[in-house]
Parts: C-alpha cells; sequence; structure tokens
C-alpha cells in the first residue's frame, strides 16, 4: 500500500488538520514509512500463539454479586449541602 500527496491532503481534511503544501509530501514519505514496517508484522509466524489481550496476565478483581436494599441514603447525604427525604436539592435551572 502506498499513501500518495492526494491521500495525505484527504486525510488532513477529514482530520481537520491543516497541513501547509511544503509539508504535504514529507507526510507521506513519513507514512509510507510506517506502513512499510507494518507490512513486515506480516512475515511473523504467529501459528499456535494464542490471542492476547495484555502482555502481563493479570486478573480481574472480583467480589461477591448479591442483591441489597442499598441503605446508604444516610451516608450518601451526609455531604450534601442541601438535602431533602434523601434526594440532593438543587436551584431550579429550568424556567
Amino acid at each position: 500500500m502506498s499513501v500518495d500527496a492526494d491521500t495525505v491532503r484527504r486525510v488532513a481534511k477529514l482530520a481537520r488538520i491543516a497541513l501547509e503544501e511544503g509539508r504535504v509530501q514529507p507526510m507521506a514519505e513519513e507514512l509510507n514509512g510506517i506502513l512499510t514496517w507494518v507490512e513486515q508484522l506480516n512475515a511473523v509466524d504467529v501459528a499456535g500463539v494464542p490471542p492476547m489481550t495484555s502482555v502481563v496476565k493479570a486478573d480481574l478483581k472480583r467480589r461477591a454479586d448479591r442483591v441489597s436494599d442499598g441503605g446508604y441514603a444516610e451516608d450518601l447525604m451526609k455531604n450534601a449541602p442541601l438535602a431533602e427525604d434523601h434526594f440532593f436539592v438543587v436551584p431550579k435551572v429550568v424556567e
């Protein structure tokens, strides 16, 4: 795959990036260099390698999934500047 000057201009326009005309050709060469490196990845033999989401094995912390009624209303309302019947009181913003 090769990137030409027209493609660079189009991508810059789509990305809403101001790109001076003098930078178009160097940018095309730079993008072609990046694509060359990416194409080299096709030479890597990945047969038998399982897909990974990370290079480090990490287990998610889990908690018991149990149903409760909450019971935290008092704790939540302790820091509220104004509260009424376990609801936050806020100024009216729509008239």
